[in-house]
């Protein structure tokens, strides 16, 4: 009797595997691995389906980790982790995802063979199957308070609680939840009103933020082609919390400003738009993501001075002119926008937070000397943890005379932080993120 055939396996699914196992084995970026393995899949849906899947897999991880422990009496050898990963993906569609108990189960099941791994088909489906057995009927895809915790490593959990012990369990629930697409327009060319029609008109629904003027929320997350205006740089996708950078550093007409720290570029063609006749000078060390910065400006039609170098080695790129303005959006543990990259979670660890801690301090000191006589640096991060932030600039200013904090104004958006102001992860609708304005007394 001729051998039955083996099955195709599904390709999405396989390389949603793949990527997953970039992140967790190799330390990868998702943001990073999805924009080069996506474009092999020529179907929106295909590639919308991977993006969920694979940021599905990393927001909860730690839920789906710890419910196949309680259904395995061992755990999977090491040169098995695939197969513990493509569970977990089952488990995930089972109860995440609008798939179907049958579809999530058998296509799950049938990638083993493209694993070569025929053997465990028995284990994945006693497994998924168990999985389903035990879920509630009334299951939900929300999480539960105490799932809200356990989806974080422990060291997360620590500092949050250390840093925010009131507001702990809000701000490890909001950065759970899918972020939602925020854009930035560009107020001197268009009104946000008038934006919002020519949305309406082509369907794609918004809302005005409440405390960033610039700032529309979209309801649903669109491809950024279908935004009119895009192409032309009348407006960009960015968080609200980042567009605040301009309007606090204050730029003035004809100054000279560094971007210190530029990649990818939102925050510097918004300080382009937002003042006229800059010459603004923007650094990043990566000249990958550079490129990126260049890209953005490009699209708008503005134009800076490009520098691939570490800004705090002065010497390799500045040409000894001093800056009226600075923005430090210092390198950190990325601690307040684990909702829009929930591969941190993985990707961090405890161990990180001192190098970077001393990254900053570095950059810190070594660019201060750079500003003129009454020029304000604006020293920022995407970080909730205050290692990072306030005692950073706490330390800053009683190491360095001539430094003198500008209190933030601000009483629509975040808190204060004692030195500086802090938003939190959700809160204000916005991601977390942390300023701090700094004058050098003239």
């Amino acid at each position: 009797m001729p051998k039955r055939p083996q099955r195709r396996s599904d390709p999405v699914r396989r390389l949603a595997l793949e990527v997953c196992l970039a992140v967790l084995e190799q330390g990868e970026s998702l943001g990073r691995v999805l924009e080069q393995r996506l474009a092999g899949l020529d179907d929106a849906r295909d590639r919308a389906f991977c993006r969920e899947l694979c940021f599905g897999f990393c927001r909860y991880y730690f839920i789906l980790d710890a419910a196949l422990g309680r259904m395995t009496k061992k755990p999977f050898k090491n040169k098995d982790r695939d197969i513990a990963v493509l569970v977990m993906l089952g488990f995930y569609q089972i109860r995440f995802m609008r798939v179907s108990d049958h579809a999530a189960v058998n296509e799950t099941v049938g990638l083993l063979d493209a694993l070569r791994k025929g053997w465990a088909k028995g284990l994945v489906n006693a497994l998924l199957r168990g999985y389903l057995r035990a879920m509630p009927r009334d299951s939900s895809a929300e999480l539960s308070a105490d799932e809200h915790w356990r989806a974080y490593p422990e060291w997360i959990r620590k500092r949050v609680t250390d840093d925010w012990s009131e507001n702990a369990a809000t701000v490890l629930a909001a950065a759970n939840r899918h972020a939602p697409m925020v854009l930035r327009i560009d107020n001197r060319r268009l009104t946000r009103e008038d934006y919002l029609r020519q949305l309406a008109d082509l369907g794609i629904p918004g809302r005005e933020h409440a405390a960033v003027e610039s700032a529309v929320v979209l309801d649903q997350a669109c491809a950024v082609n279908s935004l009119p205006g895009f192409d032309q740089g009348l407006v960009s996708v960015q968080d609200a919390a980042a567009q605040l950078a301009a309007s606090l550093l204050d730029c003035q007409p004809g100054m000279r400003v560094l971007d210190a720290c530029a990649a990818p570029g939102g925050k510097t063609l918004h300080l382009l738009q937002h003042s006229d006749n800059l010459e603004v000078v923007a650094l990043d060390k990566d000249a990958q993501r550079l490129q990126r910065v260049g890209e953005n400006l490009a699209r708008a039609q503005c134009l800076a001075r490009l520098v691939a170098a570490d800004a705090a080695e002065v010497d390799s790129w500045y040409d000894g002119l001093a800056f009226d303005r600075i923005l430090l959006d210092a390198p950190c543990s990325a601690s307040g926008i684990i909702r829009r990259h929930p591969d941190i979670r993985l990707l961090r660890r405890a161990s990180d937070i001192p190098s970077l801690v001393a990254q900053q301090r570095r950059l810190l000191g070594k660019l201060w000397p750079l500003l003129k006589s009454g020029g304000l640096m604006l020293y920022c991060t995407c970080s909730i943890f205050r290692d990072e932030n306030e005692r950073q600039i706490e330390e800053f200013l009683q190491a360095t005379p001539d430094c003198v904090e500008v209190p933030v104004d601000a009483r629509h958006w975040g808190r204060s932080a004692g030195v500086g102001r802090q938003i939190l992860p959700g809160f204000d609708d916005m991601d977390g993120f942390f300023y701090a304005c700094l004058r050098k007394r003239a």
